[in-house]
């Protein structure tokens, strides 16, 4: 059974009416919020998410359709997947962070660096022709081997193959053990 609240809110969200947040606000904003802190947890970013979820129940109010879910029901899967959406662009955020305080990238010294290793192409050379051309398109060219194989008209297996070939041989240069 549907309160006579709830019918005001509803009538006023149909009707563009912006009472229907103030009357939201004093009805719901606790128990939204609520559902908000089981999923995060700082009280900042809740409050946000609070914010937003309020946003995006004004903003949706005229799909709002009675006959498929109570009010509250509405507005708690708004609010839940405004809070799971937030939890993931937070986590897609601190994971894209490069962090350079931990970084050895600006500790290396000259000495540390193999010198053989920076002249790979010239070791490119002493290797048969066929697997220079397979590590030439994969390495310094930047394709996959499916793109080398379409590029150099040779089947896949043989790209797999001289590449792997041709990297035992640059091993046997590089790690003569």
């Amino acid at each position: 059974m549907i309160s006579n609240i709830e019918k005001e809110i509803v009538n006023l969200l149909q009707n563009s009416d912006k009472k229907a947040i103030s009357l939201l606000y004093e009805n719901y904003a606790d128990a939204l919020y609520g559902v908000i802190r089981k999923i995060i947890t700082d009280e900042d970013i809740a409050q946000d998410v609070l914010q937003e979820t309020f946003i995006k129940i004004w903003r949706y109010a005229k799909k709002y359709d009675a006959s498929k879910a109570k009010l509250f029901t509405w507005l708690y899967r708004i609010a839940y997947n405004t809070a799971i959406d937030k939890t993931r662009s937070l986590k897609n955020k601190t994971a894209k962070e490069v962090q350079i305080d931990t970084s050895s990238v600006y500790k290396i010294t000259t000495n540390a660096l193999n010198q053989d290793v920076l002249d790979i192409k010239k070791h490119l050379g002493s290797l048969e022709e066929k697997y220079q051309i397979v590590i030439n398109a994969l390495f310094f060219e930047g394709m996959t081997q499916q793109e080398a194989s379409d590029e150099l008209d040779i089947p896949l297996g043989t790209i797999k193959s001289r590449l792997k070939i041709g990297l035992r041989e640059l091993k046997k240069i590089y790690d003569p053990q």
